[in-house]
């Protein structure tokens, strides 16, 4: 069994999908089964999918070949293998020319789909991963995910420029995840196997951010007991990731300029040039424009780290993206601590949606830890959500929802339908989505809690 593989298994019948999900997860790899071709498409923008088996005709919109369309879109490695009652040649060539791996006709022989599925995860080990070449290549961000258009507009820009030595902004409040996307840079550039490192602009005081920067010579001021090299000479031929580059005093602003313009360091309290390569990348929870403009930041040295910029959006401004952020920390948290929890009920989700965030990404991964180490169930639960995110205040058509400390599991569920249903202007599709639910779920318990 291949540890790190995972193969997505797509079949609209529940007891197929979950059979052969079960039977190649024994011998094979982690097999995760979905049964619409929306969750499949979901899954695949969401994980690092290896292969996928799916069956040609799937109830909805979303047929076998759209699966296979879709999995190559995002990442030609992925290979897929196709199951269908109604081969005809047409149907097999159309497949392979599209990329299939192979098909197999109903009834499938189990041993044989095995086989078929260990050689296609053979063949995709055998790739290199994060040499920078990103051309087909899953572009992973190890904790940032959203499947909002912000956040793939992110993602296709950062694609595009990780393999460049171009300097990026990265801008966004405090916790949206800068430093896990400055990382993703590095890890899907040219300089993967050079240093990191990342240092925060504001927590220092001049004289020691310019050490920790150029580096010093012995002597070069009180406490410098011997010389030390500075992070430009340290990651060389590498990433330095400068955290929140706005609060850098204006001095400190122009000799980082001369290092980045001149390739040339030279430690404090030295005559000696060092020179160096260093990609730079920055961040800031700032506008750093209007820094600009208001005379506090140089406009040459915004110029110069502006190759590319992102803006990432709080999360409070993606509310659909937090069941995914949940599941991912969740697992991640269990596997850590190896706690048996395995999910959230739909009233504790509904509770985390409805809260604001103000730490953001951050916020919510510390939270979600800390659940997962105090449930004792399989499931967290309202219970074991932390008290001041019961009281909610997000705007809706109505109004603020107000304080949902007190009130039973039912009110909760409904009055979190009725927000959603007007943030989304009762659009019933975008409504269940937002909930992590089915939209046949939301029909019932819009008819159950007569609900408009």
């Amino acid at each position: 069994m291949s540890k790190d593989s995972v193969i997505l298994v797509v079949d609209d019948e529940r007891e197929h999908a979950d059979g052969i999900a079960e039977a190649l997860q024994k011998c094979c790899a982690k097999a995760i089964p979905v049964y619409t071709g929306a969750d499949a498409v979901d899954m695949l923008r969401s994980e690092n999918v290896d292969v996928v088996v799916t069956d040609l005709k799937l109830g909805g919109d979303i047929d076998g070949i759209s699966i296979l369309d879709e999995a190559k879109k995002l990442n030609e490695n992925t290979e897929v293998v196709l199951i269908t009652a109604y081969a005809t040649i047409e149907t097999c060539k159309e497949a392979i020319r599209r990329g299939a791996y192979d098909y197999l006709v109903k009834p499938i022989d189990i041993d044989q789909l095995r086989t078929l599925v260990q050689q296609a995860i053979r063949k995709v080990s055998k790739r290199p991963r994060a040499t920078g070449d990103l051309a087909g290549e899953d572009f992973k961000f190890d904790g940032v995910r959203g499947r909002t258009g912000a956040m793939q507009r992110i993602f296709q820009v950062l694609r595009r420029v990780a393999p460049t030595d171009i300097s990026v902004i990265i801008e966004g409040e405090s916790g949206t995840g800068k430093e896990l996307l400055a990382r993703a840079i590095h890890v899907n550039s040219k300089r993967w196997d050079k240093p990191f490192r990342p240092i925060n602009c504001a927590g220092l005081a001049e004289t020691l951010l310019e050490s920790e920067l150029f580096g010093h010579v012995k002597g070069a001021f009180t406490g410098a007991a011997g010389d030390r090299k500075g992070l430009f000479e340290i990651v060389d031929k590498g990433t330095l990731f400068l955290d929140e580059i706005g609060d850098m005093p204006l001095n400190m602003q122009a000799k980082l300029l001369r290092v980045i313009e001149d390739g040339i360091v030279i430690p404090v309290g030295s005559n000696k040039a060092t020179t160096v390569d260093v990609r730079i990348i920055s961040a800031t929870n700032h506008d750093l424009a209007k820094l600009v403009e208001e005379k506090k930041f140089r406009q040459d040295l915004y110029f110069r780290i502006k190759g590319a910029s992102v803006s990432l959006p709080a999360l409070r401004e993606r509310p659909e993206d937090i069941p995914l952020l949940v599941q991912y920390f969740l697992k991640e948290a269990a596997d850590e601590i190896g706690s048996k929890v395995t999910g959230i009920t739909d009233a504790g989700m509904n509770i985390l949606m409805a809260y604001e965030w103000p730490g953001n990404i951050r916020q919510l991964r510390n939270t979600i830890q800390t659940m997962v180490v105090m449930c004792d169930r399989n499931k967290i639960d309202v219970q074991d959500v932390p008290p001041e995110m019961h009281k909610v205040h997000r705007l809706t058509g109505a109004g603020r929802m107000g304080d949902m400390t007190g009130l039973s599991l039912e009110e909760l569920e409904k009055r979190a339908i009725i927000d959603t249903l007007a943030k989304t202007g009762n659009n019933r599709e975008k409504t269940a989505k937002i909930l992590g639910i089915g939209e046949r779920t939301l029909y019932r318990k819009i008819k159950e809690y007569k609900i408009g």
